[in-house]
């Protein structure tokens, strides 16, 4: 059986197209290196012009695409499947060439366990190790949902085909709705992945800092545990910020506490933007803010790392891109809508 084939102009790429994936997804799992963030329509970061050929677009209102896009005919490689050889003009980079090959797998859930009211760790085993690098995630299939759900790695590689995700209850979601409500033990999903260029960079000689939000909590605890697995932080230190809407959604301590060098070496500095009557004594105020104050060093000395709301995410960017010249090298974040 032939597979439609992509050619992309913009870079002479080409490459097949397997049943069920995207353009986006059948050009990373052949190596090459289409730019992209979510992978999930909601940053745009993958949009492409369609120079012949057909295609079939999953999510017609996907965000990533805004009014003058689509007046112009360009699309979204994470939002669409080639029906028959076609020709894109798409953006690549060496930065998204996948360092680990996407893989698609059948994972069983193993169990969960609570973490805040609404913030729960989902645990999936495969046939396999678990390949992937700190920060990563992955792409979920989940039982009576059209389309897949990216959800962040929590923990690190692993021959014992372990996956952890920490996921937040969305109202109304119904990807979290069959995670929290429906799935048993011994369920099988798919699992397809690893994707994700925020990962850890092992081979800068920079301090760490890692902010989270919310569920960008999995991804900065699984680049916290890969940097003391792989022994970064012998000679230099790790800061984890977190930032919390209110006093219980706080969370992260218990399980940096457990790591070495915890107190000395990793540093944990939780925030909280809506403290009310709860009789918070801690930071208040929004994460961001407190990097300044709270680090012992300019910020361009820093290697940056962080995942959560995209307000925080885009406040972030912009103040340590524009208003303290760290370097773009430096920073490394993936966008969720």
């Amino acid at each position: 059986m032939s597979h439609p084939v992509i050619v992309n102009e913009k870079d002479g790429s080409q490459f097949e197209q397997m049943p069920e994936d995207t353009v986006l997804r059948a050009g990373l799992r052949a190596g090459i290196g289409l730019s992209y963030e979510c992978n999930s329509g909601g940053c745009g970061a993958c949009k492409f012009d369609l120079l012949h050929g057909e295609v079939e677009t999953l999510w017609a209102d996907a965000p990533g695409l805004g009014e003058r896009d689509r007046r112009r005919g360009r699309h979204l490689a994470c939002q669409c499947r080639a029906l028959g050889s076609v020709t894109i003009k798409a953006a690549t980079g060496r930065e998204y060439v996948p360092p680990i090959h996407p893989q698609r797998r059948r994972a069983v859930f193993t169990g969960s366990s609570d973490i805040t009211h609404d913030l729960r760790e989902f645990r999936f085993t495969t046939d396999g190790a678990a390949d992937f690098l700190p920060g990563q995630y992955a792409m979920l299939d989940l039982p009576g949902v059209e389309s897949s759900r990216a959800y962040s790695l929590a923990n690190t590689p692993n021959e014992r085909g372990e996956w952890h995700f920490q996921i937040r209850r969305v109202r109304q979601g119904k990807g979290t709705g069959i995670l929290f409500d429906s799935l048993s033990p011994g369920d099988e999903i798919g699992l397809d992945g690893p994707y994700g260029v925020a990962f850890l960079r092992a081979n800068s000689p920079r301090d760490i800092v890692c902010v989270a939000g919310g569920s960008g909590l999995a991804p900065m605890l699984s680049i916290t545990r890969g940097a003391v697995e792989a022994g970064l932080l012998e000679n230099r230190r790790l800061h984890f910020f977190y930032g919390a809407r209110t006093p219980q959604d706080v969370c992260g301590r218990s399980m940096l506490e457990t790591l070495e060098g915890f107190g000395e070496r990793i540093v944990y500095y939780p925030v909280v933007s809506e403290p009310g009557d709860m009789g918070w004594e801690g930071a208040t105020g929004f994460v961001h803010s407190h990097l300044s104050t709270a680090l012992p060093d300019t910020l361009t000395s820093f290697e940056f790392y962080f995942a959560g709301p995209p307000p925080m995410t885009q406040a972030l960017q912009e103040m340590l891109m524009v208003d303290c010249g760290v370097p773009f090298e430096q920073i490394h974040f993936d966008r969720f809508f």
